[in-house]
């Protein structure tokens, strides 16, 4: 495999016995995804509100890793590292110590069993697009062919309410 761009996004917002708060949990994975190749680039940690029944804020960044590691092996690295900082299967969108989850790769799309790249959802996803933004607006989603700051004004803008939805 030749060295390739991922887009990669981070969030947490449980504390961690050792590294405490979840700014502090994302900064230390930052330090650990060096061993999967060069961090090139991270953007600004942002605090943004819960999604779901996770009940507390996170602390959200993205940043651009490049390695020689295939999407899928990547993807089982991810996970590792997750289990690592004490991740454990349970509630979709619950609290979390540690997500990290690939974005976009800089050779367009792939899916295979366990995996679809570009993140199914990162399109909708303030959370992901604010900080991908910071560091890579003009990053080509391969789907849309949009790049990363047209999606994120795009989910940003204001949209007309339908009068008819207030009517009882």
């Amino acid at each position: 495999m030749m060295r390739t761009r991922y887009a990669i996004a981070l969030g947490s917002n449980r504390r961690h016995g050792r590294h405490g708060a979840p700014a502090n949990v994302l900064r230390a994975a930052i330090r650990g995804l060096g061993a999967l190749g060069d961090v090139e680039v991270i953007s600004p940690i942002v605090a943004t509100p819960a999604l779901g029944p996770a009940g507390r804020g996170f602390a959200n960044a993205a940043l651009i890793l490049t390695s020689d590691l295939s999407p899928d092996s990547l993807l089982r690295a991810l996970k590792q590292v997750e289990r690592d900082f004490g991740r454990r299967a349970g509630q979709r969108w619950g609290p979390r110590v540690l997500d990290l989850d690939i974005l976009l790769w800089s050779q367009g799309a792939w899916e295979s069993a366990g995996l679809v790249v570009p993140h199914t959802a990162f399109r909708d996803r303030m959370f992901v697009l604010q900080p991908l933004a910071a560091i890579a607006p003009g990053w080509r989603d391969p789907v849309t062919g949009l790049t990363v700051r047209q999606l994120l004004k795009r989910l940003a803008a204001p949209r007309p309410v339908d009068p008819d939805a207030a009517r009882p």
